[in-house]
C-alpha cells in the first residue's frame, strides 16, 4: 500500500527553530504518531556547519564582525556534509521520512534526493546532474542544490537546499561545501528571470511522490 506524505509550508523560520521543529517531528515519526512529512522552509541568512566541520571555521571566509554587520548567524547543524549558506529565495526541504522497511540505505537516500532535484531542474528546462565525489545537483561545475542529511533510527531529517532566487553573494562568505574550485548558481541565474517559489515547490512535491512512492496530502499542496 502506498504511504502518505504530508506536505507543510512553514515559510520563513529561524534556523534554530527549524532544527527544533525537525527534532519534534522525528520523535513523532519514530513513535508512529505522524505520517511521513515534507517541510518547506526559507531561512534568514545563516551559515551552517555539518558534522565534518564541527567547531571548525576554516571554510568560513568572513570574520565574525563582517557576519554580524550583515546579520548572518552561524549554527552547527548535526547534518552530514560541510559548510553551506541559507538565505531568502532558497527552497529548503526537510523530509521527515521513515525509511523502514525497504529503503534502509543512506547512499540510496542521498541519491534519491538528488534525483528529485535533477528532475525538478528539468521541469524548468535545466539539465542538472551529479558530480562524482560530491553530493547535490550540479549544472556543469556549479552547484544548484546542496544535500545534507541526518538519519536517526531510520527516520530522516535535514535534507536539501535548492537555490531559486537566492542572492548568491551570500556564498562569498564561505567555501561552499568546502569545495574551493567550483561555484554556486540558482534557477533564476540560469534562466535569466525570476522563478516563482510556489512553482518550484509543486515540482519538488511531484518528484518526491514519484521517487519515494508516496501519496501526497496536506493543506494547499497537491501534485499537478
Amino acid at each position: 500500500m502506498t504511504r502518505r506524505l504530508i506536505v507543510r509550508r512553514i515559510g520563513r523560520i529561524g534556523y534554530a527553530d527549524g532544527v527544533e521543529l525537525q527534532k519534534s517531528l522525528v520523535q513523532q515519526r519514530v513513535a508512529g504518531e505522524i505520517d511521513d512529512t515534507l517541510l518547506f522552509v526559507e531561512h534568514p541568512p545563516v551559515i551552517t556547519l555539518g558534522v565534518k566541520t564541527r567547531g571548525n571555521l576554516a571554510n568560513v571566509r568572513a570574520d565574525t564582525g563582517v557576519l554580524a554587520a550583515q546579520g548572518v548567524e552561524i549554527h552547527e547543524s548535526g547534518r552530514g556534509g560541510d559548510v553551506t549558506f541559507h538565505g531568502p529565495g532558497q527552497l529548503v526541504g526537510y523530509p521527515i521520512i521513515d525509511l523502514k522497511p525497504d529503503r534502509q540505505d543512506v547512499h540510496r537516500y542521498v541519491r534519491d534526493l538528488e534525483e528529485v532535484l535533477i528532475r525538478t531542474a528539468a521541469d524548468f528546462g535545466i539539465e542538472a546532474g551529479r558530480v562524482k565525489g560530491f553530493s547535490g545537483a550540479w549544472v556543469g561545475n556549479v552547484k544548484l542544490a546542496a544535500v545534507g542529511v541526518r538519519i536517526s533510527r531510520w527516520v530522516t531529517s535535514h535534507g536539501f537546499a535548492l537555490n531559486v532566487t537566492t542572492d548568491l553573494s551570500g556564498f562569498d562568505l564561505i567555501v561552499p561545501c568546502g569545495i574551493a574550485d567550483r561555484g554556486v548558481t540558482s534557477l533564476s541565474a540560469l534562466l535569466g528571470r525570476d522563478v516563482a517559489m510556489a512553482d518550484v515547490e509543486r515540482s519538488v512535491v511531484t518528484h518526491v511522490a514519484t521517487v519515494f512512492e508516496r501519496e501526497v496530502a496536506g493543506p494547499g499542496m497537491s501534485t499537478p
